[in-house]
């Protein structure tokens, strides 16, 4: 997903107090639409929306380095997790829920700072997000880095999003100059809008009338799947050949949300297909499903970012990092068709 001042999301991209409690993991609401006959479903989870062979030093000296991955029940840290783990890293997931498993969890709240100390205690590296639902990401991120260099920790991966770059005071941003700055071994890596969102995010719309319903007309977006995303994240985390390098990371193939329906339709066998609305629309949706009004307001812009065309580039870092082509939309959509299985 692609956020200029912050992604979603998608990846899209952090809820205010997790989403009210991470809005028991879903909310749904249906809109009655200005000037529109049709109803917008809005449905939000929380957690929004081939390695070469150079390992990292660490695999002659610590072949069981201890790995803090932040948001490890999401969409990307849950894969991160499986495959850092198939690697031998030793991982510690990071959870605002109580812990039940001390061995492997770690307790810390990114919004209160609560446990940031004892998170990266001993911990040798780190992968690093904003969870979605928080408009001013550095106001989280930074103590994080800030923690993670006073307890010592080599390197850090930071996730933030496609064209966080493009302005120095966007919040994201502004993590990244800090991580720049903080003297650690880094890598930032900035993927495009998630393929995923189309199963979660996006997905009410198609189950309730088969519509994408979406404000950025014939736009093109070079989405990604997650879970390249989690691939490129741990060869970074599992080799330090590209250390101290940012990556913006996309499909190789830029769609249009008709192409995408279209795809969707193929795979599933249904008939699903794309609607644009007005962004006013949107807004009003979100809102009503229960989304904090800044962070509707910034989901609104970064999709007005999305229709002007700003996510249309596509980049060769994952062939680069992975030594393989991004996964297609098509292989995505396989992969995922039971999520739309309901679909009308």
């Amino acid at each position: 997903m692609w956020r200029r001042s912050s992604s979603l999301r998608r990846s899209p991209a952090c809820w205010k107090r997790s989403l009210k409690r991470s809005m028991k993991a879903s909310r749904r609401k249906e809109v009655r639409t200005i000037g529109h006959e049709k109803w917008i479903y809005v449905h939000f989870k929380y957690g929004i929306a081939g390695a070469s062979s150079s390992h990292h030093q660490l695999s002659k000296d610590n072949p069981m380095a201890k790995t803090l991955v932040i948001g490890a029940n999401g969409t990307v840290g849950s894969e991160l997790v499986r495959l850092l783990t198939e690697r031998g890293h030793a991982v510690l997931k990071a959870t605002s829920k109580p812990v039940t498993d001390a061995a492997r969890e770690v307790h810390l709240n990114l919004a209160t700072g609560e446990g940031l100390a004892q998170a990266f205690a001993g911990v040798e590296q780190a992968f690093l997000l904003c969870p979605p639902g928080f408009a001013q990401q550095d106001l989280l991120l930074v103590p994080a880095i800030d923690a993670a260099k006073a307890s010592g920790v080599k390197k850090v991966v930071l996730m933030t999003a496609m064209g966080a770059n493009a302005d120095e005071a966007a919040p994201m941003r502004k993590a990244e100059v800090h991580l720049l700055n903080a003297g650690l071994t880094y890598n930032i890596i900035r993927p495009n809008w998630f393929m995923q969102n189309f199963n979660t995010f996006w997905i009410q719309g198609i189950l309730e009338h088969g519509k994408i319903f979406l404000p950025v007309g014939t736009a093109k977006g070079s989405f990604i799947d997650a879970r390249d995303i989690a691939a490129v994240a741990a060869q970074l985390l599992s080799s330090n050949t590209l250390d101290n390098q940012e990556f913006d990371l996309t499909g190789s193939v830029a769609y249009d949300h008709d192409a995408v329906a279209q795809v969707l339709s193929q795979e599933t066998g249904r008939s699903i297909g794309y609607q644009d609305i007005p962004a006013e629309a949107m807004l009003s949706g979100l809102v009503q499903a229960g989304v904090p009004a800044a962070y509707a307001d910034f989901l609104v812009l970064i999709l007005g970012y999305f229709k002007a065309g700003y996510s249309e580039r596509t980049t060769d870092a994952v062939q680069t990092i992975l030594g393989r082509a991004p996964k297609t939309l098509a292989q995505y959509a396989h992969d995922y068709r039971a999520a739309w299985a309901s679909a009308k």
